[in-house]
C-alpha cells in the first residue's frame, strides 16, 4: 500500500514540476506560440508518455502496458474534438494569440483537477455499483450515435449558464487589460474577458469529460491507468492546438471517427459481461477508425466557401 501511495505521489509531482517548467520556464515571457514549437512541445509530451508506458511494460508487465496505451489512445483522440470548440471560443471572444497560451494553461490545469475528482468518483461507483457500467455504455452509444448525426452548430460562450451567474454578480470589463484577468479600475475590482474566457474553456472540459472519462473504463478500472493516462493526453493538449489550429478544419471527417469510437467501446462496456473484447482488438479497431476518418478528409476535402456559393448560384439560375 505505501509503494502504491508513493507512485502516486511521485507522478503528480513529475505532472507539477512539467507545468511548472511550461509556465515558470519556457514561457516565463509572453509571446506567441509558433507551429514549430507547438510541434516540439506536442512531441515532448507525446515522448513521455511513451517512456512512462515502456515502464509500465517493464515493471506490470505487456497487458497493463498495453491498457495504458490504448485508453491514451482513446482519451487523446477524443481530447482532439476539444481542439475545434477551443478555436471557436477564441474566435467569438476575439483572444489575441499572444494570451491563448495562458487561458490554455489554466483552463487545462482545472481539467487536470476536475478530471481526476470525476475518475475517483466513477472507480467508486463501479465498486460499488457493478451495473453502472452498463450506464456508461449505453450512454456512449447514444453520445455517439447523436454526434454523428448533428450537423455543425454554432457555439454562443456567452449564453453558458456559469458565465451567466458570475456576470450577475460580478462587474466584468468590455476590454481585454494585457493578459491579468482582474483589474481594479476607479477602486473596484472587474474581471477581465480573458478570465470569462477560462470560465468558458473549463466549462467546456467538463462536458467533454463526461464523454471520454466513461469511455477509458471500457479499457480498464485500474484508478492508476485511468488517471495516467488521462493526464498525459490532457498534457499535451495545449501544444497540440497551437500545433493543428490552422489546419483543425480539413479534418472534417474526424467527427464520425469520434462518433463511431464511442459506439464501439460503449458496446464493448455492454457486453463486457458476456463476452470480454481483448485489449489488443479494442485498439486496432480504435486506430483503425480513427485512421480511416484522417484519410477520408484528406481524400476528400470539405468544398471551399467560393465553390459553395458558385454552385448555390449555378442552382438559382
Amino acid at each position: 500500500m505505501s509503494q502504491d501511495i508513493l507512485v502516486w505521489v511521485a507522478f503528480n509531482i513529475f505532472v507539477l514540476a512539467m507545468l511548472a517548467l511550461d509556465l515558470g520556464v519556457f514561457h516565463r515571457r509572453q509571446h506567441v506560440v509558433g507551429v514549430r514549437e507547438a510541434l516540439l512541445w506536442s512531441a515532448l509530451w507525446i515522448a513521455l508518455a511513451m517512456v512512462f508506458n515502456v515502464g509500465l511494460y517493464i515493471y506490470e508487465g505487456q497487458e497493463v502496458a498495453l491498457m495504458f496505451f490504448t485508453g491514451y489512445l482513446l482519451e487523446k483522440s477524443l481530447s482532439v474534438d476539444n481542439l475545434f470548440v477551443f478555436l471557436l471560443i477564441f474566435t467569438y471572444f476575439g483572444v489575441p494569440r499572444l494570451y491563448q497560451h495562458k487561458v490554455l494553461f489554466w483552463g487545462i490545469l482545472g481539467a487536470l483537477v476536475m478530471r481526476a475528482t470525476m475518475i475517483a468518483v466513477g472507480v467508486t461507483l463501479i465498486h460499488h455499483f457493478h451495473w453502472i457500467l452498463y450506464v456508461f455504455g449505453g450512454f456512449l452509444v447514444v453520445t455517439g450515435v447523436r454526434m454523428a448525426m448533428q450537423g455543425d452548430e454554432e457555439i454562443h460562450p456567452d449564453r453558458n449558464p456559469l458565465v451567466r451567474l458570475f456576470t450577475r454578480f460580478f462587474p466584468v470589463t468590455t476590454s481585454y487589460h494585457e493578459s491579468r484577468f482582474f483589474v481594479r479600475l476607479d477602486g473596484r475590482l472587474f474581471a477581465t474577458p480573458l478570465f470569462i474566457v477560462v470560465l468558458v474553456v473549463e466549462a467546456t472540459d467538463v462536458v467533454f469529460a463526461v464523454d471520454s472519462i466513461p469511455a477509458i473504463f471500457a479499457v480498464t478500472t485500474d484508478p492508476f491507468i485511468v488517471y495516467t493516462s488521462n493526464i498525459f493526453a490532457i498534457l499535451g493538449l495545449r501544444a497540440l492546438y497551437f500545433a493543428l489550429a490552422g489546419v483543425m478544419g480539413y479534418f472534417h471527417y474526424l467527427k464520425y471517427g469520434l462518433s463511431f469510437v464511442l459506439v464501439f467501446i460503449g458496446i464493448k462496456m455492454v457486453i463486457a459481461d458476456f463476452y470480454k473484447i481483448p485489449v489488443h482488438w479494442a485498439l486496432i479497431v480504435v486506430a483503425a477508425l480513427l485512421l480511416l476518418s484522417v484519410l477520408a478528409s484528406l481524400i476528400w476535402p470539405p468544398a471551399s466557401e467560393d465553390q459553395t456559393e458558385n454552385e448555390q448560384v449555378e442552382v438559382t439560375d
